[in-house]
């Protein structure tokens, strides 16, 4: 094991056409990791990954298998790595225990497609939206959200000046308009298809969570840091009632990062699509190195180091 290593993995906003077809044509690995993923989603994954269209892979039914099957490509690609600890944000959770060893390839690519299957129909069903508020601290925005009438609630506590709510349309229409009058530098609505992470997808949480139960989790080979508290967790049990729960609740990315470096973890690789993560640990811990492993060149540059 490399006691100061840490794997972290971007969630569904970090998707962008093209992902993951340079692995694909480079490293036999990755070719069978796809290969063998679009058989058990019982769709081809490769060509929404690499040819789009955008509006296609912004979907959440394909955004989140993408982002999945990119991250665990890259895993197989980079092997022998032990890392002290993992975690991932949202979705990135997934690929984070298949690294750990608490998912089999199977159980993760089925356990994400039937996730991403209910949050989109969730979204068609319950209109909701997300907004980021950057500028304000935590309890702020937490003091704005009790304040606007109607469902607006915390979903990314991605840093400590940037938070992520969610929830009904004109409450958060409402808390973006209010931001800037209580010292936001900026608030604004993001593209996603529904309020993720809050109690609009609660019958989503409900079937999924009753879905979760045919499939068995292992006890990780090191710490899964989890979303729902932003702690470590070891027992195979806890991973599931987090799993369960990560729907409704919020992502405690801050108190995450905190708890990788309280595993001693000195350096971090970004296992999946794009940079996200680097820049919000960036912000959160600047003496935390986080190296991106999205693409061809940077995956030779970590197995030639």
């Amino acid at each position: 094991m490399n006691d100061n290593l840490g794997l972290i993995f971007p969630g569904q906003g970090s998707q962008h056409v093209g992902m993951g077809a340079d692995l694909y044509d480079r490293f036999p690995e990755a070719r069978s990791v796809y290969d063998r993923a679009a058989d058990i989603l019982e769709f081809d994954i490769r060509r929404v990954s690499f040819d789009g269209p955008e509006d296609e892979l912004r979907q959440t039914r394909n955004t989140q298998p993408a982002i999945l099957v990119h991250s665990l490509a890259v895993l197989a690609v980079l092997p022998g790595l032990e890392p002290a600890a993992v975690a991932g944000h949202s979705l990135g959770e997934y690929p984070a225990l298949f690294a750990a060893g608490a998912l089999d390839f199977a159980s993760a690519i089925r356990l994400v497609r039937r996730r991403a299957e209910l949050m989109g129909s969730e979204g068609e069903r319950h209109p909701g939206t997300m907004a980021a508020v950057i500028g304000l601290e935590a309890a702020a925005v937490e003091a704005l959200c009790a304040e606007v009438e109607g469902v607006v609630v915390p979903a990314n506590y991605n840093e400590p000046l940037q938070t992520v709510v969610s929830g009904e349309i004109p409450a958060v229409e409402r808390l973006v308009a209010l931001a800037p009058e209580r010292g936001a530098r900026k608030a604004l609505r993001l593209p996603v298809s529904g309020a993720f992470h809050s109690p609009l997808l609660e019958e989503s949480a409900r079937e999924f969570a009753a879905f979760l139960e045919e499939f068995e989790l292992a006890a990780p080979r090191c710490p899964v840091v989890v979303n729902v508290t932003g702690r470590p967790v070891t027992d195979a049990a806890e991973l599931r009632a987090a799993l369960a729960r990560q729907l409704t609740s919020p992502v405690r990315w801050v108190e995450t990062v905190a708890s990788l470096r309280g595993l001693g973890v000195t350096r971090c690789v970004e296992t999946g699509p794009g940079k996200v993560l680097a820049g919000l640990v960036r912000r959160i811990d600047h003496e935390l190195e986080v190296v991106p492993a999205g693409t061809v060149d940077a995956v030779e540059a970590l197995r030639a180091a």
